[in-house]
């Protein structure tokens, strides 16, 4: 009998070879590999489209995509965010000289509490960086309307949201800026890179300076840094982007192989509210205690079933950075494992994987 292969949490699409090879084409008859070329401007523009959004500025990874929506916003001091997210987003906070003010989050969403937001507003603050986690909606209508109240910008980090929409309008088209991850691990990539969604044209502007070390040929505008994507990865993102549609409908199928087999499990999962179409992005799933986690992650990785524990830490509790507690993003971060996910996951595979949550959770 052949060894069983490992199977990780998520498994990078990779486009037939043929596909990307056309795309590579393209640019060794342009001879332009990077500054903008025009692989890179039709995929902006091509992303732009299909998100709704005046600008989607393509970027070399998601991180810079904060950092530079921080700086366009001429977002400074205190930062209102979740401690419940990916280091990065608390990491392009201290980047850019700014202090993270973290707040709980709402224990059936897993995003940043809008009460706690308010709270936390009245001692004063610049700006709200706030995750829609796993592509679930934070409360953005309430957001919106705090930071106009408090005068305030709003930015999401919408790494998990790309095609996730929210009462019929794309995520990634909330807030006063929002970015995106194209990591290789998410729905849509391009290996690496990233985007900013801008909602103005002067807005847009900056944040191309930015991107292209703050000059435009020889003349120099302002402080500005490389956060430009290569025409390479915007090859990878021309032929990624026509499967997406059916890369959603497969981790669909998926994600229903689990309900099914995870209906009498003693867990919990993340609810998204009304009107949320999600974009399956992710299959968390919340343990009674961190030690029932514990028991069926090494069991699953005893059987070389690899999932992750997806966000973790809590960011409240990193060495480098000073703050009150935040209990229930604490308490979910040492009970939730993301479960693998993505095409082509067998449902023998799953219905193993979901026997041992079962019995042991």
């Amino acid at each position: 009998m052949s060894e069983r292969k490992p199977i990780y949490v998520t498994k990078a699409f990779v486009p037939p070879i043929e596909e990307y090879t056309a795309q590579l084409r393209r640019i060794w008859a342009s001879g332009q590999l990077t500054n903008q070329g025009p692989l890179a401007l039709e995929l902006e523009k091509l992303l732009a489209e299909r998100l709704g959004v005046p600008h989607c500025l393509f970027m070399a990874n998601g991180t810079l995509a904060i950092q530079l929506a921080l700086r366009a916003l001429g977002v400074k001091g205190r930062v209102i965010t979740t401690p419940y997210s990916y280091v990065a987003t608390v990491s392009s906070i201290l980047w850019e000289n700014c202090e993270p003010v973290f707040v709980d989050i709402d224990p059936a969403t897993t995003c940043i509490d809008a009460n706690a937001v308010e709270s936390a507003l009245k001692n004063g603050a610049s700006a709200i960086l706030a995750t829609h986690v796993y592509g679930i909606p934070c409360d953005v209508e309430r957001l919106a309307e705090l930071g106009r109240r408090y005068n305030v910008k709003v930015i999401y980090d919408a790494a998990h949201a790309f095609d996730a929409t929210y009462k019929g309008r794309q995520l990634l088209a909330y807030g006063d800026m929002s970015t995106c991850s194209f990591h290789a691990t998410k729905l849509f990539h391009t290996g690496e890179g990233g985007c900013v969604i801008a909602h103005s044209d002067t807005d847009a502007a900056q944040l191309r300076l930015l991107r292209s070390f703050g000059h435009i040929g020889d003349e120099h505008f302002q402080l500005g840094i490389n956060a430009k994507a290569s025409e390479l990865n915007a090859a990878m993102g021309l032929t990624v982007l026509p499967h997406v549609e059916r890369l959603k409908r497969e981790r669909g199928q998926v994600v229903a192989q689990y309900d099914a087999a995870l209906a009498t499990a003693p867990i919990t999962r993340p609810q998204a509210p009304e009107g949320r179409v999600t974009n399956h992005a992710y299959y968390p799933v919340i343990f009674r205690s961190g030690e029932a986690m514990q028991r069926v992650k090494a069991t699953l990785e005893a059987d070389k079933v690899f999932p992750r524990r997806y966000f973790y830490p809590s960011l409240d509790t990193l060495p480098y950075v000073k703050a009150d507690a935040c209990p229930v993003s604490r308490s979910i971060a040492e009970r939730v494992l993301c479960l693998p996910l993505y095409p082509g996951l067998a449902e023998g595979d799953v219905e193993r994987i979901a026997e041992v949550v079962t019995s042991l959770a």
